[in-house]
């Protein structure tokens, strides 16, 4: 999952980023059957946007629907994570994430925002350690 265009999964769906489970369906089952692309093949002229709008729309609902993936959306880490990662290690940062995101102590200065820069700062420090994420695409294990 990469969200290659950089677009807000919540603004392809029309919602803000406290929407419930449910408005997350209803939203992509309203957008899905708008923008299908067999809904919209007597028009070629909307053919390849509905196909490109339809594909965002999957991909958004993809992430905010599963739990896991939006919290690491939410935290903007679903980024360090590609298609073929580790499944334990994806399942290490999902665990992370909803702990960071439990951590409700500003006054300490542990907001989520100050652990994921330390995550990031220490992602950054140590790209050499192999956490079975490929860090650098030219870079082959």
């Amino acid at each position: 999952m990469s969200n290659g265009g950089g677009t807000c999964y919540y603004s392809v769906l029309g919602l803000r980023k406290q929407a419930s489970a449910t408005e997350i369906r209803d939203a992509y089952r309203k957008l899905a059957l708008k923008w299908h692309p067999d809904r919209c093949m007597k028009n070629p002229m909307v053919a390849g946007e509905a196909k490109r709008r339809f594909q965002q729309i999957q991909e958004a609902y993809s992430v905010l629907s599963d739990k896991g993936k939006k919290t690491l959306y939410d935290a903007g880490m679903l980024g360090l994570l590609g298609d073929d990662d580790d499944e334990g290690f994806c399942d290490f940062m999902q665990e992370m994430a909803l702990m960071m995101a439990s951590v409700n102590s500003p006054q300490e200065g542990y907001s989520l925002e100050y652990l994921q820069g330390l995550l990031m700062d220490m992602i950054a420090d140590n790209q050499s350690f192999d956490f079975g994420v490929n860090w650098d695409a030219s870079r082959k294990h």
